[in-house]
């Protein structure tokens, strides 16, 4: 499991402790002091051993990803859309957005036109969404 390495570093450092006093102290594998303080992983019984010697609780070690949030553009695009006996002259809606997906736009949302105009075409809108790169 991720546990905050910092947090057990800067502990460890405040005690003026070496990695391997910190072992002795913990019951731990010098390597496995090493490897928490440099992947930030830990089995749960590490973290356990580790807060105990450093004074800490089980939940001060728990590490917290950084909260991001995604941001995305979004655009439409018009498909002209025939039904009944009028369908022949609908694009392939396929290669339309696959030509889209090279430019990284995504189908979020397909709208089709009600079918109350006798066959007439119609157009279809697909909305598309990409992320946003920053």
């Amino acid at each position: 499991m991720k546990i905050n390495a910092e947090l057990v570093l800067s502990a460890r450092q405040d005690k003026a402790w070496s990695q391997d006093e910190l072992a002795i102290v913990s019951g731990l594998n010098l390597r496995t002091v090493q490897r928490i303080e440099s992947e930030g992983t830990a089995s749960l019984q590490s973290k356990k051993a580790i807060a105990s010697a450093l004074d800490l609780s089980i939940s001060e070690l728990d590490h917290e990803e950084p909260k991001t949030m995604t941001k995305y553009e979004y655009k439409t695009l018009e498909l002209p859309f025939k039904f009944g006996i009028f369908k022949q002259g609908t694009p392939d809606i396929d290669e339309a957005l696959n030509a889209e997906g090279k430019d990284g736009w995504r189908l979020k949302q397909m709208v089709l036109p009600a079918s109350s105009n006798m066959g007439q075409s119609e157009k279809m809108i697909a909305i598309l969404e990409r992320e946003l790169v920053e």
